[in-house]
């Protein structure tokens, strides 16, 4: 999660479309629900929110609030489209567990059988990698690691996967797990090599067209021309805006879905059911299995206020010990949009929460509410809690964001004439990057991210502030490291949602 600002939304945003709520329900559910988000659209200025919640399998909550766009009258309801960011992840793991169970692979088949391109930089871990490896983020990457290089990048699929091979692995192999959106594309990219149909075309024709999900895209290239979708939204320095989609076609099997409650209410219901929806086994229930079936360590588990004693991560989705009862489920982040995915099991309880902003912790405190109140716990109004949290990391921030500001409005000397910092530079993951002097003003342009820039303003020394052109890559200091009156290489950091891992770019002319 990235940090948070917040101010108010008018109430008249909030609309509920269906309920199907009944006597028998949770009080949260029938008395407070609406009141609940309501508070929430206006606390952490999120335009617009749509939940479902399945219960022994029928829908007994589903309904829109707030606007598809902020500052219009163009409400949510329950066939607005949201992008649900990495919740596409149990997709592409059910995907490749159905052609599992029709042994047309197997999940322990290495990936160079199906890729035989894959390479790892700790050789070894590149020829052992199984396709599980790949589902369970165990190769031995950070989180995040390698995402600046494809986040909104121009790369094809086929050079993410070989980018991965130039990554430093700073674990051991199957020894940590890191979460990796890349790992995810190279599975997907599986599927085609072993059915001759593309990652998009089998998730349609095997998933999405048996369970009736007559909405829901599979790639972000069909999205212009879609209705009832919702804008994305992003909070910079105070402000709620527009911001454009996020074009993630290139890690499609990673994070591409754009969904409706409607249409996940019915992905929801089958896997609570074993794979069956009506009287088809969409899924075979071994499938299912395959998903659940603990892979990598998280954590000892635990939770803010009731108990948990372990913390899993099974095949695209995390499972988690909560109270007793075994909790499946994934969260999603892609530019304007947080959502959260939740099932019980054992309770045959499942909760869907779609949020267009992608600033907020509504998707996470609003799917913690439901749970507990159909678990039977105390309420704990975790809205509150989470949003003061973010209020007060978003104070921090711009604190700090004004004290270089301020630092920059001193106008404090460089080290070398501007013109020392220019010229040509290189990563070996990212590739190239150029420093160029345009007016009097330092800007970085990135090979992949044409469009992109960062403006670079003198800290003093060898140390500038950075600011992006786009908000979502934030702001970071940047430090050059001088040599014998020369320039060596730089140190890029961009924001923590999209990698936490800096870059070294060596000056090359």
């Amino acid at each position: 999660m990235k940090k948070y600002l917040l101010y108010l939304i008018p109430a008249f945003l909030v609309l509920s479309y269906h309920s199907y709520c009944q006597a028998t329900d949770p009080v949260f559910i029938t008395d407070s629900l609406d009141k609940y988000v309501s508070r929430a659209l206006q606390a952490e200025q999120i335009p617009g929110v749509a939940v479902c919640v399945v219960k022994d399998g029928q829908v007994v909550v589903m309904k829109g609030y707030g606007v598809k766009e902020w500052g219009t009258s163009d409400l949510v309801d329950v066939n607005t489209l949201f992008m649900i960011g990495s919740n596409t992840k149990a997709f592409t793991a059910t995907a490749l567990a159905m052609l599992d169970k029709e042994k047309k692979l197997s999940l322990n088949d290495k990936v160079t059988k199906w890729i035989p391109e894959f390479k790892l930089d700790n050789q070894l871990a590149g020829e052992q990698a199984i396709i599980r490896d790949l589902l369970s983020h165990r190769i031995g990457f950070q989180t995040f690691q390698g995402d600046f290089t494809y986040w909104k990048s121009n790369l094809t699929r086929e050079e993410v996967i070989e980018k991965m091979g130039h990554i430093q692995a700073p674990y051991p192999f199957r020894t940590r797990w890191g979460y990796c959106n890349a790992a995810f594309l190279a599975a997907g990219e599986i599927i085609p090599r072993v059915t001759g149909t593309t990652w998009e075309d089998y998730i349609t024709d095997k998933i999405f067209t048996p369970l009736g999900m007559t909405r829901t895209l599979a790639l972000t290239a069909e999205m212009p021309a879609a209705s009832n979708i919702a804008a994305a939204h992003d909070i910079v320095r105070g402000k709620l805006i527009k911001v454009p989609y996020c074009v993630t076609d290139n890690l499609a099997p990673a994070a591409s879905i754009c969904s409706s409650v409607n249409d996940l209410s019915k992905w929801v219901i089958m896997l609570l059911d074993n794979g069956r929806y009506g009287n088809t086994q969409v899924v075979p229930e071994a499938a299912i299995g395959e998903t659940r079936y603990p892979h990598s360590i998280l954590g000892t588990g635990g939770s803010l206020f009731n108990k948990g004693h372990f913390d899993l991560y099974g095949l695209g989705f995390e499972l988690q010990e909560y109270e007793g009862r075994i909790v499946v489920s994934h969260t999603g982040a892609v530019t304007g949009f947080l959502s959260s995915l939740t099932l019980v099991p054992e309770e045959r309880l499942g909760i869907v929460v779609l949020t267009n902003s992608i600033r907020n912790t509504l998707y996470y405190s609003l799917n913690q509410e439901i749970l507990d109140a159909f678990l039977g716990l105390p309420y704990r109004n975790y809205s509150h809690y989470f949003d003061s949290l973010s209020q007060q990391a978003a104070s921090r921030q711009l604190i700090l964001e004004k004290q270089y500001r301020d630092s920059v409005a001193h106008e404090l000397k460089t080290t070398l004439p501007a013109e020392g910092y220019a010229g040509k530079y290189f990563n070996e993951v990212y590739g190239n990057m150029l420093v160029k002097l345009e007016n009097g003003e330092l800007r970085m342009l990135f090979e992949h991210h044409p469009g992109m820039y960062a403006k670079l303003e003198s800290l003093g020394g060898n140390r500038f502030f950075a600011t992006f052109s786009d908000p979502e890559f934030e702001t970071a200091v940047f430090p050059f490291t001088v040599e014998n009156g020369k320039v060596k290489d730089v140190t890029v950091k961009v924001a923590d949602f999209i990698e936490y891992t800096p870059y070294v770019f060596k000056k090359t002319d």
